[in-house]
């Protein structure tokens, strides 16, 4: 028996972790905290000036609805127990409280491409958060890392992942992407244009001509955009009322059902792209086709959760100190390399 303490961040994110926790609870205390930092990172988000990412505004309000709904035990930053395990969902930012503790790491969705902030990051040891995703599982700072597919694993190897730390496990919400055909979406044979949130976190979006490709790609066929949580909601509407006039907007809502009743799916860089290509539609996107094929989460009828209890089951029993000691031993590693290791 221990007491686990889960991180959440997104509204994906939090979902995945309770996914997780639900194959723990029978045997350990579980307890869910919304995303945090420490220090300025903290001041700044308590100031609402982080409020894009997850470690405010939306995320978290809905984190802590999400939480309170399914009577989860909330224990905010992680303050009020001692943890025998944590499992968070990112690593751009590693907590002070839990340093020493155990951890797993789960990978959230897809992750950024590899663009000049990550180079940056890399030669100028900057915070790891700076470019974003991309950076993501470079901490070192965790015992174990559960991965979406042996794709994923050759990519964060070829970062700097250590081998050894790496579990390709599947991630929740993404581990069964065949379920989403049976849904109540009233909508059918739409083209769907699923946004990112580029100018949300400082990156260039030409959101004018994107919506205009969206319009030329739908031709007669209804046009449905499904913007994603971190958007500007006010302004990604007017826009789409602008250039794309008589398209529906959905704010909030499962993409997944919209995306199975699609004919096409057209996406600017999200995770939606594998759900979309898992469901074999025609799909349009800035990212790399071929080489999401080779990243595609694996698909094993939502058992993902389960091997991911598993890695914290035997983690918990694993002595902290030798756990600890293996951490000092490696240091993150952000060279470019060869992985062939799966």
């Amino acid at each position: 028996m221990g007491n686990i303490l889960f991180i959440c961040g997104s509204l994906n994110q939090t979902t995945q972790m309770h996914a997780i926790a639900r194959n723990l609870m029978d045997d350990h205390s579980c307890y869910f905290t919304p995303y945090y930092g420490d220090g300025i990172v903290n001041l700044f988000a308590k100031m609402g000036w982080l409020d894009f990412t997850v470690l405010g505004g939306r995320h978290k309000r809905e984190t802590v609805e999400y939480l309170c709904h399914h009577n989860l035990n909330l224990d905010l930053r992680g303050e009020s127990h001692p943890y025998d395990l944590v499992v968070t969902c990112s690593d751009l930012l590693i907590q002070n409280n839990i340093r020493d503790k155990r951890i797993v790491l789960v990978q959230e969705g897809i992750t950024e491409p590899e663009g000049l902030m990550f180079h940056l990051v890399k030669w100028l040891k900057l915070p790891r958060y700076l470019a974003n995703t991309s950076t993501n599982g470079l901490s070192n700072e965790y015992d174990m890392f559960c991965v979406a597919s042996r794709g994923y694993a050759n990519l964060f190897i070829r970062k700097g992942v250590k081998k050894e730390k790496i579990s390709v496990t599947g991630i929740p919400n993404f581990d069964n992407i065949k379920t989403a055909r049976e849904n109540n979406f009233q909508i059918r044979g739409h083209v769907l244009a699923v946004t990112s949130p580029l100018r949300e976190t400082f990156r260039f979006d030409d959101r004018r001509n994107f919506i205009r490709k969206c319009n030329t790609i739908a031709g007669n066929r209804n046009l449905v955009f499904k913007l994603h949580p971190l958007e500007d909601v006010k302004r990604a509407r007017r826009e789409i009322n602008q250039y794309a006039p008589g398209a529906l907007v959905f704010a909030y809502g499962n993409v997944n059902p919209m995306i199975a009743n699609a004919e096409v799916v057209i996406t600017q860089q999200s995770t939606s792209t594998y759900v979309a290509l898992a469901l074999e539609k025609e799909v349009y996107t800035n990212l790399n086709v071929e080489e999401l094929k080779c990243l595609m989460p694996i698909q094993n009828d939502g058992a993902s959760a389960e091997y991911i209890a598993r890695i914290c089951d035997r983690t918990l029993h694993t002595p902290l100190n030798i756990l600890l000691a293996k951490r000092k031993q490696t240091q993150p590693r952000l060279k470019q390399k060869r992985a062939d290791a799966f």
